[in-house]
């Protein structure tokens, strides 16, 4: 079965770019979206509630940021949307769902750039992965299969970035946003596209700006890793470069149903 992440950059923006015909045909079981930047009251039905389909959406507390949302065919036996910190639960940034013995964490990490376009949020972003990262981890040691999709705003290798000396100094490819995933991967997360494919080129995310979609001049900052106790049942993993809608792609993992136990 195929679960699906995909930062929609609005989601009433990219309805009007052909989103529901999109969900319609995707031939996902679940599909975690991010940067919703609208309520469910907002939406409009074909949204809010799809034939078909089970949807939760979680939004930040300020109007027209951040959020995120959740499309599964199965109604989830349990649904939570809190770390437990206020700074952080205010944001609509988690979704964790559980179905049998998966967990499915729909996250939208946040970008460290601050207002003054700064590296000013990196204290927060950096605290926030770390806060999610000991949330996931008392899920594996009782005995869950988890599942992390989301837009994690960090390009973790050079290979990950078409331009990694240009962005050092630039968030989203800090040493320390990097490290933190090193960190992940050491305690037996799979990057899953990365389990599959080790060349260069692949991105997930293009600035709007001169052309650097069709010039592929991107990041791959949208990712699926798997704990170790899920690795059994990934079969593929993959970047839909072909979807437009939003200055993101569709990232994906194809699994064995078998993951629900």
């Amino acid at each position: 079965m195929r679960i699906l992440s995909w930062n929609v950059n609005g989601l009433r923006a990219c309805a009007r770019k052909g989103f529901a015909s999109w969900l319609a045909g995707c031939g996902a079981e679940i599909v975690g979206l991010q940067e919703l930047r609208a309520r469910s009251e907002q939406l409009p039905a074909e949204l809010r509630a799809p034939v078909g389909w089970h949807a939760h959406f979680s939004p930040a507390q300020r109007a027209g940021y951040s959020g995120v949302g959740l499309y599964s065919r199965r109604v989830p036996d349990a649904l939570d949307t809190t770390l437990g910190q206020p700074d952080f639960d205010a944001e609509g940034r988690l979704q964790l769902a559980r179905y049998g013995r998966l967990v499915l964490a729909n996250v939208y990490f946040p970008n460290g750039s601050g207002a003054a376009r700064d590296n000013g949020r990196v204290p927060f972003k950096l605290a926030f992965y770390r806060a999610l990262f000991a949330r996931l981890e008392a899920l594996r040691r009782a005995g869950q299969r988890v599942v992390v999709l989301g837009d994690f705003n960090t390009a973790h290798q050079a290979i990950d970035l078409a331009r990694p000396a240009a962005n050092r100094g630039t968030s989203g490819f800090l040493p320390e946003e990097c490290a933190e995933l090193d960190r992940w991967l050491a305690a037996g997360w799979i990057d899953s596209f990365r389990h599959f494919e080790p060349g260069a080129g692949h991105y997930s995310w293009w600035s709007q700006r001169g052309g650097a979609r069709a010039r592929n001049v991107g990041w791959r900052i949208d990712y699926v890793l798997v704990s170790a106790e899920a690795l059994p049942y990934l079969r593929g993993a993959f970047i839909d470069t072909q979807v437009t809608g939003s200055d993101h792609c569709p990232v994906g993992v194809e699994v064995d149903p078998a993951i629900y136990g």
